[in-house]
């Protein structure tokens, strides 16, 4: 009865090792295929300078857009300020 106490015990120990084992192996697998994902610039190429460029050139009109309308509301309350003290 000792020797099958023993058997089951170590068995149950080499399958919680085998397990431990493959979950550390997994871990580190993922985190060396996202290491590669976020270091590589293997796709950097004419559509991604591209897309780059067109942001850029997007978040520029808006700023642009924005300053423009802020002068323009800023001239008008001038010009209506002025007329009325004319009057």
């Amino acid at each position: 009865m000792k020797k099958f106490i023993k058997k089951i015990t170590h068995t149950a120990k080499s399958a919680v090792t085998c397990i431990k084992t493959a979950a550390v192996n997994s871990m580190s697998a993922v985190l060396a295929f996202n290491r590669r994902a976020v270091c590589s610039n293997a796709g950097e190429g004419y559509i991604d300078t591209a897309v780059k460029v067109l942001i850029a050139v997007v978040l520029g009109a808006l700023v642009l857009a924005g300053l423009y309308a802020n002068c323009m509301i800023n001239a008008r309350f001038r010009y209506i300020h002025v007329l009325s003290n004319l009057y």
